[in-house]
């Protein structure tokens, strides 16, 4: 199959999502995406119902506007227990902006916890205080882990105010994508 470039992804076609069937741009990510949420259906026993694709938060600061994609949204009993974001590379480099999400994407609460993979490792994070709770792709909870998980770690108060602007200034400093940008440094 003929690969093309758009921006800075190479683009195979398309793909039907494995949760929606809506028809997507088939790239590297985007399959590993697919693979994470069948792994969610068909090995950690989700529901599609339980899993949201693609919401997103939207920021503007300093007149840049940044549309951050949380990959899979989580719930159990109804309630939002954690959000999944995949990037390749350092899982490091991705925790606060999980965090962040995981804090203002539900406008009714902050959901409790986070887990942040590149495809071949994971972490669970305690959305509160940043603590790494497991690592491994066996750290992404299954459907019966999820519903102890559930107890231990209800929803939390929605954040509002400064904390609540703080934590979306992270998601747009975050997820900004500068890679395809010209800075003026005669680099591009």
């Amino acid at each position: 199959m003929k690969r093309k470039n758009s921006d800075h992804h190479l683009v195979y076609g398309t793909l039907k999502d494995y949760l929606t069937g809506e028809e997507l741009p088939d790239t590297d990510d985007e399959r590993f995406r697919q693979e994470l949420a069948r792994m969610m259906v068909e090995e950690k026993g989700f529901t599609r119902e339980e899993l949201e694709p693609r919401l997103s938060v939207e920021t503007l600061f300093n007149h840049i506007f940044v549309r951050s994609i949380i990959d899979l949204t989580v719930s159990c009993n109804g309630q939002r227990l954690f959000v999944l974001r995949y990037g390749p590379g350092s899982l490091v480099t991705r925790e606060k902006s999980a965090r962040a999400a995981a804090r203002v994407l539900d406008s009714a609460s902050s959901i409790p916890l986070a887990v942040v993979t590149n495809g071949r490792d994971a972490e669970l994070l305690e959305t509160q205080s940043g603590k790494v709770l497991a690592t491994g792709m066996e750290a992404i909870p299954n459907q019966a882990q999820a519903a102890e998980l559930i107890k231990e770690y209800p929803a939390l108060p929605p954040l509002t105010g400064p904390e609540r602007e703080r934590n979306l200034r992270v998601l747009n400093a975050f997820d900004l994508e500068v890679c395809c940008r010209n800075f003026g440094l005669g680099l591009f």
